[in-house]
């Protein structure tokens, strides 16, 4: 598996449009634009920084997993996204490793990305996302 770069940050947030007022305003980041998973319930806002981007992650239903986890945690950072080459191969790997996995098989994430998440109990509590987009 070769991870290419950190992609991305993601970070819970009650309210998307809140959350951009530090992003945009404070720190200057550019916004990118906002798109709905309705798979994984939840609106996502991405602000680049470099060759990485922060998403800001609002969910659209009180079951929704970011919703879980601003219940259980609050708002802050819910995980972090690596892109990998080939997010197939890069599951295939940590599973002969034993690496307790959330996605065997890749989903689609947001901007059309294959994504797929690591347990946070195999990753010392950190929920990890492989990230393989094309371009």
């Amino acid at each position: 598996m070769k991870i290419l770069k950190i992609d991305h940050l993601g970070i819970a947030v009650d309210s998307i449009d809140q959350g951009k007022a530090f992003w945009t305003e404070v720190l200057g980041l550019p916004f990118e634009g906002s798109e709905t998973v309705e798979a994984q319930k939840v609106t996502t806002a991405f602000f680049p920084v470099g060759e990485s981007e922060v998403e800001l992650l609002e969910s659209t239903a009180p079951d929704g997993p970011v919703a879980k986890y601003i219940e259980k945690r609050g708002q802050g950072i819910q995980h972090i996204a690596f892109r990998v080459e080939n997010v197939e191969e890069a599951l295939a790997e940590l599973k002969a490793k034993g690496v307790r996995l959330i996605d065997e098989v890749p989903r689609l994430g947001a901007g059309g990305a294959k994504i797929a998440f690591l347990h946070p109990k195999a990753t010392n509590g950190v929920l990890v996302e492989l990230c393989e987009r094309s371009g």
